[in-house]
């Protein structure tokens, strides 16, 4: 397993970094989820997730040969899109894995950035098959959705305007997929003596088995959450959450509906299911701390999925 590389000054030099681009998403109590409660609206990020800062990152640390051979990436969407603006403002080309049975709505937006992507694979495992042969053939440099150090970085500075918004904050719930937000804020946070919990669906718990494993676990997702369906947690995330000691709560899909339909309905946040699945585990009482704060970590849900689990009791 890797050492854990990120550090709370690479989350401030990464802040920096993408400063001029990325907006700071406001943080507000939530009466209706608990005393002490508090909601990070990251769905309120450019492109609608907190993917954005990753990707910049990343893309404004590129050589100037990496940004002539143009950037390649997979993602079930949010990255996608995210990697997609990134590039395309600064001039850069770029090509995007997804796979058959992605959201639709996820994979037009990504089309409308300026992107291009190629759904040849049949699921998320055969989707890095597909990316790795197509880096091979075109030369395009992999910029991974979370297993990098200046993708981490980027993610982390959720961290950083937590910290800055709310100051006797004693614990950040963080969704996770890949890995990338939460070991990125716990980079951030947990050396300034912050807790951070990583949350995952029951159907799609690669963070769970890779820290029992002390190594990046293949898992087949089945969830609602589409946007924490990650093949495996990335190992850089995992050795970051293993030295930092965060611990890992599991929602069931039933409990990341019920948070939807609670942002929805209290919260007046438009979440996807994977930005409810943090608050979902305070909905749940899994999480114990004076204060809280729940990252809405984004908001890019189709309609019909977002009807049908409204509709739901």
């Amino acid at each position: 397993m890797p050492e854990a590389t990120v550090t709370p000054a690479d989350v401030r030099r990464a802040a920096a970094a993408i400063a001029d681009s990325i907006h700071r998403t406001p943080t507000f109590t939530s009466r209706s989820l608990g005393h002490g409660r508090h909601l990070k609206a990251e769905l309120f990020q450019r492109t609608g997730s907190f993917k954005a800062r990753g990707a910049l990152n990343r893309i404004r640390a590129l050589t100037a040969d990496e940004r002539e051979r143009g950037v390649i990436s997979v993602s079930a969407g949010n990255h996608a899109q995210a990697l997609a603006w990134a590039a395309v403002a600064e001039g850069i080309d770029a090509l995007l894995v997804m796979w058959q049975g992605a959201s639709t709505a996820k994979v037009d937006a990504t089309r409308a950035y300026g992107a291009r992507v190629d759904l040849e694979a049949a699921g998320p495992g055969a989707a890095f098959e597909r990316l790795h042969e197509l880096a091979e053939q075109t030369g395009r440099v992999f910029v991974h959705p979370f297993d990098d150090p200046i993708v981490i970085a980027g993610a982390g500075t959720v961290g950083l305007e937590i910290l800055e918004d709310v100051p006797d904050v004693d614990t950040i719930v963080v969704a996770c997929g890949g890995g990338g937000l939460v070991s990125g804020i716990a980079a951030a946070c947990v050396p300034a003596g912050v807790r951070v919990i990583a949350v995952e669906p029951e159907g799609s718990n690669a963070l769970a088995l890779g820290l029992a494993a002390g190594a990046p676990v293949p898992v087949t997702p089945y969830t609602i959450a589409d946007a924490l369906t990650a093949p495996f947690t990335g190992a850089l995330p995992i050795a970051i959450c293993s030295t930092l000691g965060v611990p890992v709560v599991l929602d069931s899909d039933g409990e990341i509906e019920e948070a939807l339909r609670f942002l929805y309905g209290r919260a007046k946040l438009a979440a996807e299911p994977g930005g409810a699945t943090a608050v979902a585990a305070v909905l749940a009482g899994k999480v114990e701390g004076e204060v809280v704060v729940s990252v809405v970590s984004g908001g890019n849900v189709s309609t019909d999925i977002a009807t049908a689990i409204l509709a739901r009791p």
